[in-house]
Protein backbone atom coordinates (compact mmCIF):
# COMPACT_ATOMS: atom_id res chain seq x y z
CA UNK A 1 0.00 0.00 0.00
CA UNK A 2 2.75 2.62 0.98
CA UNK A 3 4.83 1.74 -2.38
CA UNK A 4 1.21 2.60 -4.20
CA UNK A 5 1.13 5.57 -2.30
CA UNK A 6 4.40 6.45 -3.37
CA UNK A 7 4.52 5.93 -6.55
CA UNK A 8 0.92 7.72 -7.07
CA UNK A 9 2.55 11.16 -5.97
CA UNK A 10 5.26 11.11 -8.49
CA UNK A 11 2.15 11.31 -11.22
CA UNK A 12 1.56 14.42 -9.32
CA UNK A 13 4.27 17.00 -11.07
CA UNK A 14 1.69 18.95 -13.11
CA UNK A 15 -0.94 19.41 -10.38
CA UNK A 16 2.09 21.02 -8.07
CA UNK A 17 2.80 23.19 -11.42
CA UNK A 18 -1.32 24.03 -11.08
CA UNK A 19 -1.47 24.71 -7.38
CA UNK A 20 1.68 27.10 -7.10
CA UNK A 21 1.13 29.08 -10.58
CA UNK A 22 -2.94 29.94 -8.93
CA UNK A 23 -1.17 30.94 -5.44
CA UNK A 24 1.89 32.55 -6.72
CA UNK A 25 -0.75 34.61 -8.74
CA UNK A 26 -2.69 35.51 -5.18
CA UNK A 27 0.07 38.33 -3.52
CA UNK A 28 -1.08 37.24 -0.18
CA UNK A 29 0.68 39.61 1.53
CA UNK A 30 -0.18 41.00 5.15
CA UNK A 31 -1.82 44.51 5.79
CA UNK A 32 1.34 45.14 7.78
CA UNK A 33 3.58 45.28 5.32
CA UNK A 34 1.49 46.95 2.64
CA UNK A 35 -0.22 44.29 1.12
CA UNK A 36 -4.43 43.04 1.07
CA UNK A 37 -4.22 39.41 3.10
CA UNK A 38 -4.84 35.99 2.04
CA UNK A 39 -8.75 36.34 1.18
CA UNK A 40 -7.73 35.73 -2.38
CA UNK A 41 -5.53 33.03 -2.25
CA UNK A 42 -7.81 31.51 0.68
CA UNK A 43 -10.56 31.49 -1.63
CA UNK A 44 -8.79 29.45 -4.43
CA UNK A 45 -7.60 26.90 -1.84
CA UNK A 46 -10.77 26.24 -0.43
CA UNK A 47 -12.50 25.77 -3.87
CA UNK A 48 -9.15 22.97 -4.46
CA UNK A 49 -10.07 21.47 -0.73
CA UNK A 50 -14.14 21.10 -1.69
CA UNK A 51 -13.29 19.64 -5.23
CA UNK A 52 -11.33 16.70 -3.20
CA UNK A 53 -14.33 16.20 -0.82
CA UNK A 54 -12.56 16.18 2.23
CA UNK A 55 -15.09 14.98 5.24
CA UNK A 56 -14.83 18.21 6.95
CA UNK A 57 -13.71 21.84 5.41
CA UNK A 58 -13.95 24.66 7.73
CA UNK A 59 -12.70 27.94 7.88
CA UNK A 60 -12.01 30.42 10.97
CA UNK A 61 -12.62 34.05 10.01
CA UNK A 62 -10.10 36.30 12.39
CA UNK A 63 -11.29 39.93 12.50
CA UNK A 64 -9.09 42.17 10.60
CA UNK A 65 -10.42 45.73 9.36
CA UNK A 66 -6.87 46.80 7.58
CA UNK A 67 -7.85 44.07 5.02
CA UNK A 68 -11.01 43.63 2.16
CA UNK A 69 -13.75 41.36 3.34
CA UNK A 70 -12.83 42.81 6.86
CA UNK A 71 -11.06 39.01 8.02
CA UNK A 72 -8.29 36.77 7.52
CA UNK A 73 -9.06 33.33 6.94
CA UNK A 74 -7.93 29.87 8.31
CA UNK A 75 -8.34 26.64 6.59
CA UNK A 76 -9.11 23.72 8.05
CA UNK A 77 -9.84 20.42 6.07
CA UNK A 78 -9.96 16.60 7.61
CA UNK A 79 -9.76 13.32 5.83
CA UNK A 80 -10.90 10.51 8.21
CA UNK A 81 -8.55 7.52 9.27
CA UNK A 82 -9.65 4.07 10.40
CA UNK A 83 -9.95 5.82 13.75
CA UNK A 84 -11.00 9.18 13.96
CA UNK A 85 -10.16 10.01 17.75
CA UNK A 86 -6.58 11.35 17.07
CA UNK A 87 -5.26 13.38 14.05
CA UNK A 88 -2.15 14.29 11.96
CA UNK A 89 -2.29 17.75 11.13
CA UNK A 90 0.36 19.25 8.39
CA UNK A 91 0.25 23.26 8.75
CA UNK A 92 1.48 25.61 6.41
CA UNK A 93 0.88 29.28 6.25
CA UNK A 94 -0.84 31.13 3.28
CA UNK A 95 0.73 35.03 3.82
CA UNK A 96 3.61 35.33 2.13
CA UNK A 97 6.77 38.71 2.31
CA UNK A 98 6.74 41.72 0.33
CA UNK A 99 8.27 40.91 -3.22
CA UNK A 100 10.77 43.73 -2.16
CA UNK A 101 13.32 45.74 -4.57
CA UNK A 102 11.84 44.26 -8.26
CA UNK A 103 15.01 45.29 -9.74
CA UNK A 104 16.22 42.34 -8.24
CA UNK A 105 14.11 40.28 -9.68
CA UNK A 106 14.33 38.14 -13.20
CA UNK A 107 10.88 37.18 -13.31
CA UNK A 108 7.10 38.60 -12.32
CA UNK A 109 7.70 37.65 -8.72
CA UNK A 110 3.64 37.22 -8.57
CA UNK A 111 3.44 35.17 -11.76
CA UNK A 112 5.09 31.64 -11.49
CA UNK A 113 7.58 30.90 -14.13
CA UNK A 114 8.67 26.94 -14.58
CA UNK A 115 12.32 26.17 -15.62
CA UNK A 116 12.98 22.89 -15.44
CA UNK A 117 12.50 21.47 -11.96
CA UNK A 118 12.01 24.84 -10.14
CA UNK A 119 8.85 27.13 -9.79
CA UNK A 120 9.88 31.06 -9.58
CA UNK A 121 7.81 33.05 -7.63
CA UNK A 122 6.95 35.34 -3.98
CA UNK A 123 5.49 32.43 -1.98
CA UNK A 124 6.73 29.24 -3.83
CA UNK A 125 8.91 27.86 -1.31
CA UNK A 126 7.72 30.00 1.98
CA UNK A 127 5.20 28.60 2.35
CA UNK A 128 3.29 27.31 -0.89
CA UNK A 129 5.85 24.22 -0.79
CA UNK A 130 4.21 23.37 2.55
CA UNK A 131 0.61 23.44 1.32
CA UNK A 132 1.15 21.54 -1.71
CA UNK A 133 2.70 19.06 -0.40
CA UNK A 134 0.19 18.52 2.18
CA UNK A 135 -2.51 18.82 -0.31
CA UNK A 136 -0.63 15.85 -2.86
CA UNK A 137 0.07 13.63 0.22
CA UNK A 138 -3.86 13.19 0.76
CA UNK A 139 -4.78 13.55 -2.56
CA UNK A 140 -3.03 10.31 -3.14
CA UNK A 141 -4.76 8.64 -0.50
CA UNK A 142 -8.06 9.57 -1.72
CA UNK A 143 -7.68 8.83 -5.71
CA UNK A 144 -6.10 5.61 -4.18
CA UNK A 145 -9.28 4.94 -1.97
CA UNK A 146 -6.54 4.39 0.92
CA UNK A 147 -7.86 5.65 4.62
CA UNK A 148 -4.76 5.84 7.15
CA UNK A 149 -4.91 4.55 10.39
CA UNK A 150 -6.00 7.66 12.21
CA UNK A 151 -6.81 11.07 10.80
CA UNK A 152 -5.13 13.05 8.07
CA UNK A 153 -5.80 17.28 8.50
CA UNK A 154 -4.84 20.03 6.79
CA UNK A 155 -4.43 23.41 8.45
CA UNK A 156 -3.81 26.17 6.60
CA UNK A 157 -3.50 29.11 8.61
CA UNK A 158 -2.82 33.08 8.45
CA UNK A 159 -0.44 35.82 9.41
CA UNK A 160 2.37 34.04 9.86
CA UNK A 161 4.88 36.41 8.71
CA UNK A 162 3.98 39.09 10.88
CA UNK A 163 3.23 37.25 14.13
CA UNK A 164 0.32 34.97 13.99
CA UNK A 165 -2.19 36.83 15.77
CA UNK A 166 -4.58 36.51 13.31
CA UNK A 167 -3.74 32.94 12.60
CA UNK A 168 -2.22 30.19 14.87
CA UNK A 169 -2.26 32.34 17.94
CA UNK A 170 -6.09 33.25 17.50
CA UNK A 171 -6.63 29.63 17.01
CA UNK A 172 -5.15 28.42 20.17
CA UNK A 173 -6.59 30.81 22.09
CA UNK A 174 -10.20 30.70 20.77
CA UNK A 175 -10.70 27.41 19.07
CA UNK A 176 -8.17 25.22 20.46
CA UNK A 177 -11.30 22.63 21.35
CA UNK A 178 -10.56 21.73 17.64
CA UNK A 179 -7.23 20.06 17.90
CA UNK A 180 -7.64 16.56 20.36
CA UNK A 181 -5.26 16.07 23.12
CA UNK A 182 -3.67 13.30 21.15
CA UNK A 183 -2.69 15.09 18.02
CA UNK A 184 0.42 15.92 16.47
CA UNK A 185 1.63 18.35 14.18
CA UNK A 186 3.89 18.69 10.69
CA UNK A 187 5.13 21.95 10.04
CA UNK A 188 7.05 22.32 6.83
CA UNK A 189 8.23 25.53 7.21
CA UNK A 190 11.65 24.92 7.60
CA UNK A 191 14.57 22.99 6.34
CA UNK A 192 17.88 22.41 4.80
CA UNK A 193 18.90 21.61 1.00
CA UNK A 194 20.29 18.38 1.90
CA UNK A 195 16.74 17.41 3.37
CA UNK A 196 18.88 16.26 6.94
CA UNK A 197 16.90 18.52 9.60
CA UNK A 198 14.09 17.33 11.45
CA UNK A 199 13.52 20.23 14.11
CA UNK A 200 11.49 19.69 17.15
CA UNK A 201 13.20 22.24 19.37
CA UNK A 202 13.86 26.16 18.74
CA UNK A 203 16.35 28.62 20.97
CA UNK A 204 14.12 31.29 23.49
CA UNK A 205 14.33 34.62 21.84
CA UNK A 206 14.21 37.98 23.64
CA UNK A 207 14.11 40.95 21.35
CA UNK A 208 15.42 44.43 23.92
CA UNK A 209 14.62 48.17 22.93
CA UNK A 210 17.05 49.92 24.91
CA UNK A 211 16.87 53.76 25.62
CA UNK A 212 20.41 55.53 26.83
CA UNK A 213 19.18 59.44 28.06
CA UNK A 214 21.53 62.01 28.61
CA UNK A 215 21.65 65.89 27.68
CA UNK A 216 22.77 66.99 24.19
CA UNK A 217 24.83 69.72 24.01
CA UNK A 218 27.63 71.78 21.12
CA UNK A 219 30.05 68.35 20.43
CA UNK A 220 32.84 72.04 21.08
CA UNK A 221 31.32 71.83 24.98
CA UNK A 222 31.17 68.14 25.70
CA UNK A 223 31.11 69.11 29.75
CA UNK A 224 28.16 70.95 29.26
CA UNK A 225 26.36 67.47 28.48
CA UNK A 226 26.08 63.71 28.81
CA UNK A 227 27.02 62.25 25.34
CA UNK A 228 24.56 58.94 25.19
CA UNK A 229 27.09 57.73 22.32
CA UNK A 230 30.06 56.89 24.02
CA UNK A 231 27.42 55.44 27.09
CA UNK A 232 25.30 53.20 24.56
CA UNK A 233 28.77 52.54 23.44
CA UNK A 234 30.06 50.97 26.29
CA UNK A 235 26.87 48.99 27.02
CA UNK A 236 26.99 47.50 23.71
CA UNK A 237 30.80 46.09 24.36
CA UNK A 238 30.09 45.18 27.87
CA UNK A 239 26.55 43.79 27.15
CA UNK A 240 28.61 41.34 24.17
CA UNK A 241 31.35 40.45 26.80
CA UNK A 242 29.66 39.77 29.67
CA UNK A 243 26.06 37.97 28.38
CA UNK A 244 28.62 35.88 26.01
CA UNK A 245 30.49 34.98 29.11
CA UNK A 246 27.96 34.32 31.60
CA UNK A 247 25.71 32.56 29.22
CA UNK A 248 28.16 29.93 27.44
CA UNK A 249 26.78 26.45 27.85
CA UNK A 250 26.34 24.59 24.70
CA UNK A 251 23.93 21.90 23.76
CA UNK A 252 24.33 18.68 20.53
CA UNK A 253 20.67 19.44 20.11
CA UNK A 254 21.14 22.25 18.16
CA UNK A 255 23.84 22.73 15.23
CA UNK A 256 26.42 24.24 14.63
CA UNK A 257 26.75 23.14 18.41
CA UNK A 258 27.10 26.82 19.45
CA UNK A 259 25.68 28.64 22.85
CA UNK A 260 23.15 31.27 23.32
CA UNK A 261 23.95 34.42 20.74
CA UNK A 262 23.27 37.57 21.76
CA UNK A 263 23.62 39.98 19.03
CA UNK A 264 23.35 44.03 18.91
CA UNK A 265 21.03 44.82 15.67
CA UNK A 266 19.33 48.05 14.77
CA UNK A 267 20.29 51.61 16.10
CA UNK A 268 18.14 54.16 15.37
CA UNK A 269 19.10 57.42 14.29
CA UNK A 270 20.26 60.55 16.76
CA UNK A 271 21.11 63.91 15.41
CA UNK A 272 21.53 65.43 12.26
CA UNK A 273 24.76 66.65 12.47
CA UNK A 274 28.48 66.19 13.20
CA UNK A 275 28.53 68.71 15.67
CA UNK A 276 25.94 67.59 18.46
CA UNK A 277 26.65 65.04 21.12
CA UNK A 278 23.28 62.95 20.90
CA UNK A 279 20.72 63.30 24.15
CA UNK A 280 19.64 60.31 23.18
CA UNK A 281 20.52 56.77 21.80
CA UNK A 282 17.71 53.90 21.00
CA UNK A 283 19.52 50.22 20.44
CA UNK A 284 17.90 47.10 19.63
CA UNK A 285 19.44 43.24 20.91
CA UNK A 286 18.30 40.33 19.28
CA UNK A 287 18.79 37.31 21.55
CA UNK A 288 18.37 33.63 20.88
CA UNK A 289 18.79 31.51 24.02
CA UNK A 290 19.36 27.75 25.03
CA UNK A 291 16.12 26.04 26.60
CA UNK A 292 18.82 25.72 29.58
CA UNK A 293 18.52 29.11 30.49
CA UNK A 294 15.55 31.30 31.65
CA UNK A 295 14.80 35.32 29.35
CA UNK A 296 14.77 36.51 32.93
CA UNK A 297 17.82 35.40 34.19
CA UNK A 298 19.69 36.82 31.01
CA UNK A 299 17.11 40.25 31.55
CA UNK A 300 18.26 40.41 35.17
CA UNK A 301 22.21 40.29 34.24
CA UNK A 302 21.34 42.77 31.23
CA UNK A 303 19.68 45.45 34.28
CA UNK A 304 22.92 44.69 36.32
CA UNK A 305 24.96 46.14 33.35
CA UNK A 306 22.87 49.19 33.01
CA UNK A 307 23.22 50.06 36.60
CA UNK A 308 27.15 50.16 36.22
CA UNK A 309 26.60 51.93 32.76
CA UNK A 310 24.15 54.63 34.43
CA UNK A 311 26.34 55.45 37.43
CA UNK A 312 29.53 55.44 35.29
CA UNK A 313 28.27 57.65 32.50
CA UNK A 314 25.36 59.52 34.52
CA UNK A 315 22.77 58.29 31.92
CA UNK A 316 19.46 57.28 32.32
CA UNK A 317 18.78 53.75 30.77
CA UNK A 318 15.54 51.69 30.12
CA UNK A 319 15.03 48.38 28.62
CA UNK A 320 11.93 47.18 26.90
CA UNK A 321 11.19 43.51 25.92
CA UNK A 322 9.31 43.63 22.61
CA UNK A 323 9.57 39.79 22.09
CA UNK A 324 10.03 37.46 25.22
CA UNK A 325 9.59 34.02 24.01
CA UNK A 326 9.67 30.77 25.39
CA UNK A 327 10.19 27.70 23.46
CA UNK A 328 9.76 23.85 24.61
CA UNK A 329 11.33 21.29 23.15
CA UNK A 330 9.48 18.22 21.22
CA UNK A 331 10.09 15.21 22.76
CA UNK A 332 12.37 13.42 20.75
CA UNK A 333 10.32 10.09 21.39
CA UNK A 334 6.75 11.04 19.87
CA UNK A 335 5.19 9.38 16.96
CA UNK A 336 5.36 12.51 14.70
CA UNK A 337 9.07 12.77 15.33
CA UNK A 338 10.41 8.85 15.39
CA UNK A 339 7.61 8.65 11.72
CA UNK A 340 9.40 11.75 10.64
CA UNK A 341 12.67 10.69 11.14
CA UNK A 342 12.04 7.16 9.98
CA UNK A 343 10.27 8.98 6.46
CA UNK A 344 12.99 11.02 5.51
CA UNK A 345 15.76 8.52 5.54
CA UNK A 346 13.30 6.25 3.45
CA UNK A 347 12.39 8.80 0.70
CA UNK A 348 15.56 10.79 0.52
CA UNK A 349 18.00 8.04 1.51
CA UNK A 350 20.05 10.02 3.65
CA UNK A 351 21.05 10.51 7.51
CA UNK A 352 18.40 13.25 9.11
CA UNK A 353 19.04 14.37 12.24
CA UNK A 354 16.74 15.66 14.88
CA UNK A 355 17.65 18.74 16.38
CA UNK A 356 17.20 22.37 17.39
CA UNK A 357 17.43 25.53 15.84
CA UNK A 358 18.07 28.99 16.38
CA UNK A 359 15.54 30.70 14.28
CA UNK A 360 11.64 30.81 15.17
CA UNK A 361 8.82 29.15 13.88
CA UNK A 362 4.91 29.11 14.69
CA UNK A 363 5.99 25.30 15.69
CA UNK A 364 7.02 27.08 19.21
CA UNK A 365 3.68 28.29 19.93
CA UNK A 366 2.17 24.39 19.27
CA UNK A 367 4.85 23.09 21.45
CA UNK A 368 3.98 25.65 24.31
CA UNK A 369 -0.01 24.85 23.96
CA UNK A 370 0.94 20.91 24.47
CA UNK A 371 1.42 20.08 20.87
CA UNK A 372 4.22 17.96 19.74
CA UNK A 373 5.27 19.71 16.51
CA UNK A 374 8.22 18.97 13.66
CA UNK A 375 8.79 21.53 11.62
CA UNK A 376 10.46 19.90 8.39
CA UNK A 377 10.65 20.18 5.01
CA UNK A 378 13.31 20.10 2.11
CA UNK A 379 14.25 23.43 0.90
CA UNK A 380 16.73 25.26 -1.41
CA UNK A 381 16.26 27.93 1.59
CA UNK A 382 15.53 30.66 -1.12
CA UNK A 383 12.44 32.31 0.89
CA UNK A 384 11.94 35.96 1.48
CA UNK A 385 15.12 36.18 -1.41
CA UNK A 386 14.52 37.91 -4.80
CA UNK A 387 14.00 34.94 -7.05
CA UNK A 388 12.40 33.07 -4.64
CA UNK A 389 11.86 29.05 -5.92
CA UNK A 390 10.56 25.98 -5.09
CA UNK A 391 11.59 22.38 -6.31
CA UNK A 392 8.72 20.37 -8.21
CA UNK A 393 11.53 17.06 -6.54
CA UNK A 394 11.12 18.38 -3.42
CA UNK A 395 7.79 19.18 -2.98
CA UNK A 396 6.85 15.66 -4.12
CA UNK A 397 9.46 14.10 -1.77
CA UNK A 398 7.97 15.89 1.04
CA UNK A 399 4.21 14.34 -0.13
CA UNK A 400 5.96 11.09 0.20
CA UNK A 401 7.46 11.75 3.31
CA UNK A 402 4.22 13.25 4.65
CA UNK A 403 2.04 10.29 3.27
CA UNK A 404 4.40 7.48 4.81
CA UNK A 405 3.93 9.41 8.46
CA UNK A 406 0.11 9.22 8.19
CA UNK A 407 0.02 5.65 6.51
CA UNK A 408 2.04 5.01 10.31
CA UNK A 409 0.42 7.19 12.80
CA UNK A 410 -1.58 5.26 14.97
Amino acid sequence: MEKQLLKKIDEYKLTVIELQTHMIACPAVSPASGGLGEGKKAAYLLSVLKQMKFDEVSVINVKDPRVKGGVRPNIMAKYYGQNREKTLWVMAHMDVVPAGDLALWKTDPFQAVIKGDRIYGRGAEDNQQGIVSGIVAVKAMMDLGIRPPCNYALFFNADEEVGSDYGLLYILKKHAHLFGKSDEFLVPDGGRPDGTMVEIAEKNMLWMKITVTGKPTHASTPKAGINTARASAYLITSMDEQLHRKFNKKDSLFAPETASTFEPTKREANVMNVNTIPGKEVLYWDCRILPCYRNEEVLEEVLRIVKEVEKKFKVKITVETPIDDVSKPTDKNKQVVQLTHTAVKEVYRNKPRIMGVGGGTVGAYLRNAGFPAVVYAKLDEKMHQPNEYSSIKNTLGDAKVFALVAMRFK
